[in-house]
């Protein structure tokens, strides 16, 4: 049975804080983990194996990762008015042997990451640079990362956005770049190119920003965007000093 606890909105941080301590009271089975919902409609539920409560308007989520048995810091932190909905559900089960990142020990064991981001720049006509920009700003480039939202690969795609591209291992450099490169041709096509909306989207996802018509207004957002901008501006820039040595040289 599935017990679930709604979260008026919107609601004061004492009551969602009180909710907050509620469900974490209700989870000290360890059949059971806590889903948590966000007020964006098309956020990924949060599987959770505790909830705690920080202050007055912080919650802290700690995500329960089936491919990181044990993991103690794998959390997130989230304000407390954005919660509206929390229910215990039982525990998936143990994912199969095959289908754990490990089992693609078939696949090829090293990339051209650089050869990736180009071959997914040209089959989708995305500045190269900016897909160089996104991959260094998500991942520092580690093929392995997972944050604590539970994001994965070079390219930070949650689980539910990989099924739906078709990604079966977002730990395979070539599959998670050409699936955050699709992912975001579809944003910059639904923002009509607008660069600034599109990596909004990205990060926070089309709700938010189609709900606040435009960046929302997300610390974590805002700061996001601004960083992908400017690291975007400066790889254009040194490729530009690059190719005008270059030509200097040749003459």
């Amino acid at each position: 049975m599935v017990v679930s606890y709604s979260v008026p909105h919107p609601i004061s941080s004492r009551l969602c804080v009180a909710a907050a301590v509620l469900v974490a009271s209700l989870s000290t089975s360890a059949l059971a983990l806590e889903r948590v919902h966000l007020d964006s409609p098309d956020a990924t539920p949060f599987d959770c194996t505790r909830v705690e409560a920080l202050d007055a308007g912080h919650t802290r989520l700690y995500l329960y990762s089936p491919d990181i048995p044990g993991a103690t810091n794998n959390f997130t932190d989230v304000s407390t008015a954005r919660i509206v909905l929390m229910e215990t559900v039982p525990d998936p089960p143990p994912v199969p042997t095959a289908l754990k990142p490990a089992a693609a020990a078939a696949a090829p064991s090293s990339y051209d990451i650089h050869d990736l981001i180009a071959r997914a720049g040209a089959q989708h006509n995305i500045d190269v640079e900016l897909l160089a920009s996104i991959v260094h700003t998500e991942s520092g480039g580690a093929s392995k990362a997972v944050s604590r939202a539970g994001a994965r690969g070079l390219m930070q795609l949650m689980p539910s956005t990989a099924r739906d591209l078709g990604v079966e291992d977002p730990f395979r450099p070539d599959q998670n770049i050409a699936g955050g490169a699709a992912y975001l041709d579809s944003l910059l096509t639904r923002y009509k190119n607008d660069l600034s909306r599109a990596l909004a989207a990205y990060n926070a996802g089309p709700a938010a920003v189609d709900r606040y018509h435009g960046i929302p207004p997300y610390r974590e957002t805002r700061a996001y965007v601004a960083y992908v901008e400017k690291e975007f501006t400066r790889r254009k820039q040194a490729a530009t000093r690059t190719a005008a040595l270059a030509t200097v040289v040749a003459h």
